[in-house]
């Protein structure tokens, strides 16, 4: 190896180098971790992860919110025997409360805090309410998020430029533009088996199914020293997050995406490929 050869920086070094540059190097930078993916340095997961990251220093608030015709809220003249209904079928932990309209937030009232009614404790909702937040529309999601984590904060009410409310804004939505479309253990197929028979030979498949438990379902014998899942197999093949209906052909077999984001995969359909085709 030549002197040239040996003075070449190396990923570190370039990597190190382009973090430290200004803003107008991130072209540059999002290369280099493309280039770290395809030499096996980084997975498709933490690359979109990375992605993501640098998106959310872009994205502005207004972007994510949850317009305000869609909000669920409670008046503040319900009494908890109308509302608590209302608060078990929607099954949030957070609801904003108004007076009289949805430009009139007063606070925010936690769920968990009507432990207290049902424990037969003196209750006013108006005690309970915990101080409302508000941000601009303009807001960057880097900035919100930092300023979730400084104050504690969980959720925020979007103003507009006449201050009247266009939205509101969790910390999950913010985390899901990071690490994808989040969801409890009840929001998707909770009480199902992860590989099911849907006949002609067709499987659903949850993405998250581990590799070992479906090659012993399905009488395969995927490596899982480089992925631990059935989605992690799909995007080490797919070289980036699918759409829903790609499909793939892995060890003889025919990968459908039938539910995904642009973050995360969901569920798969498998079927066997037709050998006489």
């Amino acid at each position: 190896m030549d002197d040239s050869e040996s003075n070449k920086p190396g990923f570190l070094e370039r990597l190190s180098a382009l973090l430290l540059r200004e803003p107008e190097d991130r072209e540059q930078l999002v290369q280099l971790l493309h280039g770290a993916y395809e030499n096996n340095l980084l997975d498709a997961e933490a690359l979109a992860m990375m992605e993501g990251v640098l998106q959310v220093s872009e994205r502005q608030v207004r972007e994510i919110m949850l317009p305000r015709a869609q909000m669920d809220v409670i008046d503040i003249v319900q009494s908890p025997e109308e509302f608590i209904p209302f608060v078990i079928e929607t099954a949030h932990s957070r609801f904003p409360v108004i007076e009289g309209d949805k430009d009139n937030i007063i606070g925010i009232l936690l769920a968990k805090d009507l432990l207290r009614y049902y424990a037969g404790e003196e209750f006013d909702v108006r005690d309970m309410l915990r101080p409302a937040v508000f941000v601009p529309e303009s807001k960057r999601l880097n900035v919100l998020l930092s300023e979730f984590r400084s104050n504690h904060n969980h959720i925020a009410l979007v103003v507009d430029e006449y201050g009247g409310i266009a939205g509101m804004v969790t910390i999950e939505d913010v985390l899901e533009q990071i690490v994808g479309d989040i969801e409890d253990e009840y929001d998707f197929d909770a009480d199902e088996d992860n590989i099911i028979a849907d006949g002609a030979g067709h499987f659903r498949v949850k993405a998250d199914t581990e590799i070992a438990d479906f090659n012993e379902a399905m009488g395969t014998n995927f490596s899982d020293e480089e992925c631990d899942t059935v989605g992690g197999l799909v995007l080490q093949a797919a070289g980036k997050f699918p759409k829903c209906g790609s499909l793939f052909h892995i060890g003889g077999l025919t990968f459908t995406v039938l539910r995904a984001d642009s973050r995360r995969l969901y569920s798969l359909q498998v079927m066997r490929d037709n050998k006489d085709a």
